[in-house]
């Protein structure tokens, strides 16, 4: 089952589509995934399979996802696309995880919905956020554009392991740099610009925030401090975890994901995990000042 709305030029956008329908329970809590930039939507695969009976998984296809058009990046808000993704949920969405370079504009939107629209929950892995605009060096911009291609090809590596030998690896990374195209990392790191200007006063619900030690793409510590300035942030560092913990480390993140769902709805999951405490943003955290962004390939690529 597919649902979709029309995008800015009349073509179906955003199209959400039930991954898994809920094993039991008579009020399944509807889950909505989000995929990064260039990801797809294989890489939820392991948590649909942990995923608790009472979860209804729905997955958003993003136009910026692997499948989808690279001419959405010259005109279009990715906001928009997450917001008609939320609204196109049969019945609404109750809870959402969202990866990478999307959980920028997926809380810009949770940010200004009406408390009676936004889900009751949210996990976010591997976010860019920085509290200050003064965080923000030329070093950094150059970084990430003249790394891209080595960026996307660690994206590679993680979907495919050793399947995919090094130079043609390495090949079919420059093709998908030059498919994603300029604008599309202007997307990207237009979005990561605006990140410390998110009203998290605002998100008034549980969001998780859960990092890698080991993450080159998203720093730790942007993780780190989005869960501590967020009024109900939880933080979850995964130690020898790169930036697919969902993928990397999937029961401990199904186990996670788990514990904040127990707690949002506790009448509505009868074979949750018991609700325990996530430890909070706290112990000291030391991260590379310049770091990477894997961005996930399907395996089919």
């Amino acid at each position: 089952m597919a649902t979709g709305l029309l995008g800015f030029h009349g073509q179906r956008t955003s199209t959400v589509r039930l991954r898994r329908a809920a094993r039991g329970g008579s009020s399944p809590v509807r889950m909505l995934l989000l995929h990064g930039l260039a990801g797809a939507t294989s890489v939820w695969r392991s948590y649909e399979e942990l995923a608790l009976d009472d979860v209804e998984i729905w997955e958003g296809v993003l136009p910026w996802g692997a499948e989808g058009d690279p001419g959405w990046s010259v005109h279009d808000d990715p906001a928009e696309h997450v917001e008609r993704a939320l609204d196109a949920v049969p019945g609404g969405v109750d809870a959402v995880i969202v990866h990478s370079f999307t959980a920028g504009p997926a809380l810009e939107v949770l940010a200004r919905r009406a408390a009676g629209r936004r889900p009751r929950a949210a996990v976010v892995v591997a976010p860019f956020h920085r509290r200050s605009p003064g965080d923000f060096t030329w070093d950094d911009a150059l970084y990430y554009l003249s790394g891209f291609h080595r960026i996307l090809e660690e994206g590679l590596r993680i979907g495919a392991g050793d399947r995919i030998a090094p130079a043609l690896r390495a090949a079919m990374a420059m093709r998908v740099r030059d498919r994603i195209g300029p604008y599309g990392w202007q997307q990207f790191f237009g979005a990561y610009l605006r990140s410390p200007h998110l009203d998290v006063a605002a998100l008034r619900l549980p969001v998780l925030v859960v990092a890698g030690t080991e993450d080159f793409a998203a720093p730790p510590g942007d993780a780190r401090t989005l869960a501590g300035a967020l009024p109900d942030g939880r933080f979850e560092l995964f130690d020898d975890c790169g930036h697919f913990a969902m993928a990397e480390q999937p029961r401990r993140f199904a186990d996670a994901v788990h514990i904040l769902l127990s707690e949002a709805f506790p009448d509505r999951l009868a074979n949750g995990a018991a609700a325990t405490a996530v430890p909070p943003p706290s112990a000291p955290l030391t991260v590379h000042p310049l770091p990477q962004l894997h961005l996930y390939v399907p395996e089919s690529t």
